[in-house]
């Protein structure tokens, strides 16, 4: 009897052993496939081994659980994240920080935001340092604030959308250039490993005006290409006659752009011939990959030569160990925003930014801790007026990914970031936005749908919250035609509207916003009245009412520009300061430059204005008489960087003294230096093309020496002068060596610039 106990413990043992050695075998499957990043196979093994046997080793279903959910999180599905991780928040304790932080997300994209905000407060209680555990938790006491502007939105579907992933939309020509993993035609079907979808391509529609489709109001309150990630195929199938009208009306963007591997999220110059785009790092059609054998993103450019695009180059600050990625240019073009995970970041993604000059780049900086955040910041997007629109996980939002906004001054997100809300943001992840300047209508990317990797384009356009803004007269209460009505936005003068005959003018209000209305007209007093926006009110049509009393006083208005190009200056402080009883106003302008004060009779007065990198400006004025009612005067700053030629400063052929009518030229830049004696500037001297190129040089310096001695011998210290000869490097007519030209046309090269330094 003890044998056959012995021999039944033996089997028993050594069934329990192939038992575990199998179990193993699973579990060592299933981790090569999460080490090669391929999650769906990963799902699978793991989820095979969690079945298998109810009395494995705890450690390895403990590690097979983090790691299967981790896949879940990387396949965006949140569902199957969520269930995964809170078996094991609930049968575990002794688990790292970043799994009640994934727990929280995965709650927060499924619409628990209870269950999220205690998760975020366990998350924040293990890892204080990381500021995401604390400001989750309060903002999801209170969630309103996600849907102050929620009503005045319409969101659509549109037809351009596929099976597969389809987002990053961006303005081209009349139509739009977007990211798709649409299927390819022909008989191989390639996939991307981690969760098995086409590749990723651009393809384009010609034409926005057929994208608005009526009865497709999705007002829902939601995958995103992450860097390095993918997109997955969504269930389903359209109507084929539907599908095929679809896809008539899409074509592939560029063949010689797209390749075997991913090309992403792009951005055009605005001529629209020069585009730079994501694309995984290759080399020659070979894949390139980091130390860690990860194929990272690169960012590459090409330009448009009869409608064909060539010449493409990867950018300098690209690398094989770090992702650069989803480019956007600024609308003036001087500058370029876009994600990376690069070293020295504050959290996964970072935003960056990088000077773009003349077809060079300069060095990548990061858009500070106003921007980025612990988690990731990502598809940036610059519309006019230097708001920055990305997407992030980092800062309070509803969910995966939520859009924000940053108004920028200087570079600078100087008033924070703010979450644009639903029905923009949902649960889901929300990216690849872009707009026009007031946020009116634009194009965003989601997978609100159905979750998982089911990305889709939708359109949406916002409807006008309409003020009517009136204007009386205070005696009489008759309206006031052709008064000038300035809007302030935040405390910053935004247009300047005329009221019609009924005395009224109007505009679409924006949420969250401290209005205030100035209302200006000869023959009476300015008067102004504030209006917020920072609780809705439900009547789709408003009033304020500004009543203005007769008075002798003095109005004096005008326009601050800049005066190398004598464009209006936004940004500038201007004061007007009463030398009579020391009480000073104070305006900043707006994108018109403008500025309106209300001046007692009989007072003398001063106007400052003052912009950072610019020549402070003064101007004084007599006693504003009683008699005069309106005072109008531009003022015109000089900035740090501005170049100026001297036109009437030129030189006989072969010479490099002052002539007579040069010398009234640099008369008035005497006056400017003495207007402004911290000013410091160069003079750039410039030759024809005639002669040797080191002649032309030599020849230049000795001009621009010759303008200096000029300016010194009048009393300008040496210190705050400059001189260098440029030769013939900067022809500026096209008259180079080997090219006929007039004397007139020569002599436009021989001139002399100034170019201001410093202001300080």
């Amino acid at each position: 009897m003890n044998r056959i106990v012995q021999v039944l413990i033996i089997a028993g043992l050594a069934f329990w052993s192939l038992t575990a050695q199998a179990q193993s075998a699973r579990l060592r499957a299933a981790n090569k496939q999460f080490d090669n990043l391929s999650y769906v196979s990963a799902v699978r093994a793991y989820e095979e081994f969690l079945r298998a046997d109810r009395k494995k080793d705890p450690a390895e279903t403990r590690e097979a659980l983090i790691k299967l959910g981790y896949s879940y999180r990387k396949l965006q599905d949140t569902r199957n994240a969520e269930r995964v991780y809170g078996e094991l928040v609930k049968d575990y304790t002794d688990l790292d920080s970043e799994v009640y932080l994934y727990y929280a997300q995965a709650l927060a994209a499924n619409g628990k935001y209870r269950d999220s905000q205690k998760m975020y407060s366990q998350y924040g209680e293990k890892q204080s340092q990381d500021l995401r555990g604390r400001r989750f938790t309060v903002s999801y006491m209170d969630m309103s604030r996600f849907y102050q502007d929620s009503s005045s939105y319409r969101m659509y579907s549109l037809p351009i959308n596929s099976r597969q992933a389809d987002f990053s939309p961006m303005y081209y020509k009349n139509g739009l250039v977007f990211v798709s993993a649409r299927d390819e035609s022909g008989v191989l079907k390639r996939v991307f490993n981690w969760n098995q979808t086409p590749f990723l391509d651009l393809y384009f529609h010609p034409d926005t005006n057929q994208l608005r489709v009526p009865g497709a109001d999705l007002m829902r309150p939601g995958n995103s290409a992450v860097l390095g990630g993918g997109s997955d195929a969504k269930p389903g199938a359209a109507d084929p006659a539907v599908e095929q009208t679809k896809l008539s009306k899409t074509e592939i963007f560029s063949r010689t752009i797209n390749t075997k591997y991913h090309e992403g999220p792009m951005t055009f110059t605005k001529d629209q011939n020069f585009i730079v785009f994501t694309r995984n790092n290759t080399s020659k059609g070979k894949a390139g990959k980091s130390s860690d054998g990860v194929r990272k993103l690169k960012l590459y450019s090409s330009v448009n030569r009869n409608g064909k695009w060539v010449d493409i180059q990867e950018l300098p600050f690209n690398s094989n160990e770090y992702s650069v990625g989803h480019p956007a240019f600024s609308p003036d073009n001087t500058k370029m925003y876009f994600a990376s995970d690069m070293p020295g970041g504050y959290g996964g993604t970072d935003i960056y930014v990088v000077e773009f000059n003349n077809g060079q780049w300069g060095t990548p900086v990061n858009m500070g801790k106003e921007i980025n955040t612990e988690g990731n910041e990502m598809f940036p997007f610059v519309a006019e007026g230097d708001n920055l629109y990305f997407s992030s996980d980092g800062h309070e939002g509803l969910g995966g990914l939520d859009v924000f906004v940053a108004e920028l001054k200087d570079g600078i997100a100087y008033k924070g970031v703010q979450n644009v809300g639903a029905p923009i943001n949902s649960e889901k992840d929300d990216f690849g936005f872009i707009t026009d300047k007031n946020r009116t209508s634009g194009y965003v990317s989601s997978n609100r749908k159905k979750g998982v990797s089911d990305d889709d384009i939708y359109s949406f356009r916002r409807t006008c919250k309409q003020l009517n803004i009136l204007v009386y007269d205070a005696k009489t209460n008759t309206p006031l035609e052709n008064a000038d009505v300035r809007i302030m936005r935040n405390g910053v003068n935004q247009d300047l509207r005329i009221t019609d005959m009924q005395g009224r003018t109007d505009l679409c209000v924006d949420t969250n916003t401290e209005y205030e209305f100035k209302a200006i007209k000869e023959g009476y007093a300015m008067n102004s009245v504030r209006f917020s926006t920072l609780t809705q009110s439900p009547k789709p049509v408003m009033n304020v009412s500004i009543y203005l009393e007769r008075s002798e006083n003095t109005l004096v208005k005008g326009v601050i520009k800049t005066e190398v190009d004598q464009q209006p200056a936004k940004g500038v402080r201007v004061t007007l300061r009463n030398e009579k009883d020391k009480t000073e106003q104070t305006v900043m302008t707006g994108p018109d430059g403008g500025y309106e004060f209300d001046v007692k009779p009989n007072a003398p007065y001063t106007i400052t204005a003052q912009k950072d990198r610019y020549a402070t400006k003064k101007a004084q004025y007599g006693k504003a008489k009683r008699k005069t009612k309106v005072v109008t005067d531009s003022l015109g700053l000089y900035g740090v960087g501005d170049v100026f030629q001297l036109k009437n400063i030129y030189y006989d052929l072969n010479k490099f003294f002052i002539r007579a009518d040069a010398a009234h030229e640099l008369d008035h830049v005497l006056a400017i230096l003495k207007e402004y004696p911290q000013m410091q500037i160069e003079l750039r001297s410039h030759t024809d093309a005639r002669a040797t190129d080191a002649y032309n040089l030599r020849l230049s310096e000795n001009r621009a020496r010759a303008a200096m001695d000029y300016l010194v011998s009048r009393g300008v210290s040496a210190n705050r002068l400059v001189a260098r000869g440029y030769g013939e490097s900067e022809i500026v007519n096209g008259c180079v060596d080997g090219v006929n030209c007039t004397e007139n046309e020569h002599q436009q090269n021989r001139r002399t610039e100034f170019k201001i330094l410093s202001v300080q």
